[in-house]
């Protein structure tokens, strides 16, 4: 793991998702404000409005010099704010406010908020991969099948929490079809039907689900986690290693590594795919590709 010391960050931008925690942003905005000022910092705010979020973001940081950007909210605005960095000198904070924050704990970041302000002025930088999927960017897991098909549902929904979650999941787990997949990286290959396809370079859905054990955000490569169909009996010891780092015990699960991935759905010219929380439609085949360390985070400084 490559970390590196940073000089003072002076001036650092707040990006805000208006619908995301539960917490007043008119408060929040008021304690970071504090914080910061009590430390010789300055705090600016930006808020997304859910149209064109990233041009906006990207335009503004071209247009005012920051020495840290800060993604106060969940998943979709933690990756939101990380593409809009891509490739360049400020680095990422985060100040987890979402439900599942899944990034941030792979990055061993506090998930209380105050805590997690810490990274203002106790922090060190860590460059990580991020994946070009089709084009699109992903911080951090990127699923096909079961998964994406909650996801997309608890997207449409109105409810939040892992409570909700869980009712979607047991909801569509009875009359769910799993698709057949064709998976070929530059050094093996799998064919076969999926429960579900997770395209990872982490180790960890915000929901603490250890997907991808002993894997690393910095290491130039990610990994394809399969979950191959399971009768309702193995269910259970299924769930059990996937919340105890036990993925690879089980007989229908399977991991494949790579740089570059073709993944071919015979019979499908578009699949649903969540990439970082967000569902999304991508056509076929899905070409993913890896860029090394291409985003630089603040993280504790005791790791």
């Amino acid at each position: 793991m490559a970390l590196s010391t940073s000089p003072t960050l002076h001036t650092i931008l707040f990006v805000l998702n208006p619908v995301s925690g539960d917490i007043s942003k008119a408060e929040l905005e008021s304690a970071i404000t504090a914080y910061c000022t009590e430390r010789g910092r300055r705090a600016r705010f930006y808020h997304t409005t859910g149209k064109n979020d990233l041009q906006h973001l990207q335009r503004h940081l071209q247009q005012h010099a920051y020495d840290a950007v800060f993604a106060a909210g969940g998943d979709g605005t933690v990756s939101l704010v990380a593409e809009a960095l891509l490739g360049g000198l400020v680095p990422l904070g985060i100040l987890p406010l979402g439900s599942g924050n899944g990034l941030s704990k792979d990055l061993g970041i506090p998930q209380d908020p105050q805590e997690a302000l810490k990274l203002t002025w106790q922090h060190m930088v860590r460059p990580i991969d991020t994946l070009q999927i089709n084009g699109r960017f992903a911080a951090h897991l990127a699923d096909l099948g079961f998964n994406a098909l909650i996801v997309e549902r608890f997207d449409q929904g109105d409810t939040r929490g892992p409570g909700a979650y869980v009712r979607i999941a047991t909801q569509e787990y009875l009359s769910y079809v799993p698709a057949t997949y064709q998976v070929q990286t530059e050094n093996e290959q799998w064919e076969g039907p999926a429960f579900m396809l997770t395209i990872a370079n982490a180790r960890t859905f915000g929901s603490n689900v250890i997907i991808n054990p002993d894997s690393h955000l910095d290491d130039g490569e990610f990994e394809v986690c399969v979950i191959e169909p399971f009768p309702g009996t193995a269910a259970p010891g299924i769930l059990y290693n996937l919340y105890t780092a036990g993925f690879d015990a089980s007989e229908y699960t399977r991991r494949l590594r790579g740089r570059q991935v073709s993944i071919r759905v015979p019979g499908a010219t578009q699949v649903l795919c969540q990439i970082d929380g967000e569902p999304c439609y991508l056509t076929t085949p899905i070409e993913v590709t890896i860029r090394p360390r291409s985003l630089r985070v603040l993280v504790p400084a005791a790791l």
